[in-house]
């Protein structure tokens, strides 16, 4: 007996022998079988993050479909891992699915919703924005419209666009339009806005509409080739001013039409539409109104649109319209059409390497990236940048990936101020923004995106006492510093760049030694805000200083004044400091 128990353990002590030998011999092979173990189940516990649902509707639906999809794949053993794989990226395609039953969404969407929203000012766009039927209209200033076919060769809304693969939302989408004048804003692929005065296209079933939005789950921005169009209320000024366009002025007759505004025609029953369409028609970014006449064409030196005369001097009213004004040959009636003008659209890096490096310094939230919209359509040159940011890579600011010291681009983004940083570079443009803007519009940033907004949780918590108390000194030190340091430095005011883009805009060009165009520079008025705009419309129902955050701030205002004075500079503009 005893003979047999050793025989039996020195049998099964070979095997056991042998392979500890092996992956002695190939360790390699023994580190990758444990990590192929590890990579399983971190695939396992993520498809749990993807897939899993508390509520039993959801998981009586949707697991359902995904154990009959997959049953053929997970009864083979070695398949497992690509199993879970092809489980997880098909759960976060088929946004159809991800809430079960259509009654199971709606529930979720009019109850839960409200709860865990609380008292958000943005609840009622929110409760009122679903992916309804066209039926339902919202209470305030947006009507679903449809789900409509969008052709990639003809748009169905052709105004203005812009996407954000990560934060798209439908109250963004309609709040850019709004404020743009348009009558549509329509979302499509769940990440891309299209705005627009008329719908050029037919329409298509609700259930085509199906992708969720980027940045909410909870809504529905259209799908594949598919928009979900809401019909924005405007204000009948608005709708006057901005029926078909957007309204420029009442300007005085140029002394060469024929050579200013090289294309005209004679209308009968004129209108705006009329006439906006057939400059559009001629992709054409101006239509003007002279009486019967309608004429097209650009902003140039000869009609640059920067004088406008009183709009008591264009009271002449159109033959086909009761309330627009035609005006007649003396006097101008101009409208902007949603014709993109090209004339500053071209972009390219700088053919020689630049001798010397400029920076485009500015505190956060300051206006660096607007500020690099307005020079690389100005200049036709990308602007670099001292750091990386995928997001505005993918923007267009394709000087971003390159290494901030390689000449390829114009100037520099940095929002340092070290002493070592500053003495890198050769000369600077330094932007300066009212503190109080550019600390919320950063701290919107750090906590919604480049265009996104913070919550009221941000700004009611500890993180907004906390940020002023951090960046306020920062906003005052980045300035002197900047002064203190820096070897050519051309001061910028954001505040002034707003108010005369023109004249600041020239400036910053000829500071970087690059001859000016002032074709550009007209062409990027038209087209200045860019696609790092963020809107206005949506404000705190607060003030969210405090009467001692606004005693500090003050100090440092007049502390930054002082300095530019010294230097003989122009001090900050007046509404920095609330009078």
């Amino acid at each position: 007996q005893t003979n047999i128990n050793v025989a039996g353990g020195a049998s099964m002590a070979k095997p056991l022998l042998k392979i500890q030998r092996y992956f002695r011999r190939k360790p390699i092979r023994f580190f990758s079988l444990i990590l192929l173990y590890l990579t399983a189940g971190s695939l396992v516990f993520l498809h749990s993050g993807f897939v899993g649902d508390s509520s039993p509707g959801a998981r009586g639906g949707r697991n359902s479909v995904v154990a009959s999809e997959m049953g053929s794949r997970t009864s083979m053993a070695g398949a497992r891992g690509l199993g879970i794989m092809s489980r997880v990226f098909k759960e976060t395609r088929r946004s159809g699915r991800r809430y079960g039953p259509p009654w199971m969404k709606r529930a979720r969407q009019e109850g839960q919703e409200v709860v865990r929203r609380g008292g958000d000012y943005t609840n009622n766009w929110n409760r009122a924005l679903k992916g309804r039927s066209a039926k339902d209209a919202d209470n305030g200033r947006a009507k679903y419209f449809g789900c409509y076919i969008d052709d990639t060769q003809r748009r169905a809304l052709r105004g203005v666009s812009f996407f954000d693969y990560k934060k798209m939302t439908v109250f963004r989408c309609q709040d850019n339009c709004a404020e743009r004048g348009y009558m549509y804003a329509g979302l499509e692929f769940g990440a891309e806005c299209y705005c627009g005065h008329k719908i050029q296209a037919p329409n298509a079933s609700d259930s085509e509409c199906n992708m969720e939005c980027k940045g909410e789950k909870s809504n529905l921005c259209g799908g594949a080739n598919r928009l979900s169009i809401y019909r924005l209320e405007l204000s009948q000024e608005s709708a006057r001013r901005y029926g078909s366009a957007i309204f420029k002025g009442c300007f005085h007759r140029p002394d060469n039409v024929s050579l200013a505004l090289p294309f005209s025609a004679v209308i009968q029953n004129m209108s705006v539409d009329k006439c906006v369409d057939m400059c559009t028609e001629r992709e054409k970014t101006l239509a003007i109104l002279a009486g019967d006449r309608c004429l097209c064409g650009f902003p140039t030196p000869l009609f640059s649109l920067h004088e406008p005369e009183d709009e008591g001097m264009c009271l002449h009213r159109c033959h086909g319209e009761e309330f627009e004004s035609c005006e007649d040959d003396e006097y101008f009636v101009v409208y902007q059409t949603q014709v993109q003008d090209n004339r500053c659209m071209d972009r390219h890096f700088l053919p020689t390497r630049a001798k010397q490096l400029v920076a485009l310094a500015s505190f956060p939230g300051a206006g660096n990236t607007w500020a690099r919209h307005l020079i690389e359509l100005a200049t036709g040159f990308y602007t670099g940048s001292y750091y990386f940011d995928g997001s505005l890579y993918n923007k267009g600011f394709k000087g971003e990936r390159d290494h901030w010291r390689s000449g390829r681009t114009v100037c520099i983004k940095t929002h340092e101020s070290g002493k070592k940083e500053i003495e890198s570079f050769d000369s600077s443009v330094l932007m300066i923004r009212n503190p109080y803007k550019a600390l919320m519009a950063e701290f919107n940033r750090k906590y919604g995106g480049h265009i996104g907004f913070a919550s009221q949780a941000h700004w009611k918590g500890k993180e907004w006492p906390e940020f002023v108390k951090n960046y306020a000194p920062w906003w005052a030190s980045h300035t002197l510093d900047w002064l203190n340091y820096g070897k050519v430095v051309h001061v910028v005011h954001f505040e002034n760049v707003k108010r005369d883009l023109f004249s600041q805009l020239k400036g910053m060009v000829q500071f970087l030694g690059l001859k000016v165009s002032e074709d550009r520079l007209l062409c990027v008025e038209g087209q200045k805000d860019g696609n790092f705009k963020r809107s206005g419309l949506r404000k705190l129902e607060y003030d969210p200083y405090t009467p001692e955050m606004r005693a500090n701030i003050n100090e440092l205002i007049r502390t930054v004044d002082a300095v530019l004075r010294k230097r003989n500079m122009s001090g900050v503009p007046e509404d920095y400091m609330p009078r």
